[in-house]
């Protein structure tokens, strides 16, 4: 089993800039690749970035290239998501994932005021 749990997140205004944070334990963090989804209000989850075990790989959806960038540190057991510019349609509960284990943290939720 493997326990994940995101914070950071808040309210912010249009323009600013969020790092979220993941902290994974219960198994070895750094033998999996990581990935952070969100749900708006009213939407379906969606995927927004996932990174290799040990980094050297990044995929971003396209709608979130440029301003979104994912990383890891896997001596902090911590994966990261940094947000720049946000707009009021980034407002979601964001969620980091374990792919191979369908494992998924709580959320934390990302308010974007216009």
């Amino acid at each position: 089993q493997v326990q994940l749990v995101e914070s950071g997140g808040g309210l912010v205004q249009t323009g600013g800039s969020l790092r979220l944070s993941c902290a994974a334990s219960g198994r070895t963090f750094s033998s999996y690749a990581m990935g952070w989804f969100r749900q708006a209000p009213g939407k379906e989850r969606e995927f927004v970035a996932c990174i290799s075990w040990n980094g050297g790989s990044l995929y971003y959806a396209d709608s979130m290239k440029g301003r979104f960038t994912i990383s890891r540190d896997n001596a902090k057991n911590t994966v990261y998501l940094q947000i720049n510019s946000l707009k009021p349609d980034d407002t979601a509960v964001y969620y980091c994932n374990v792919p191979r284990l369908g494992a998924w943290g709580q959320g934390t939720e990302v308010t974007i005021s216009s």
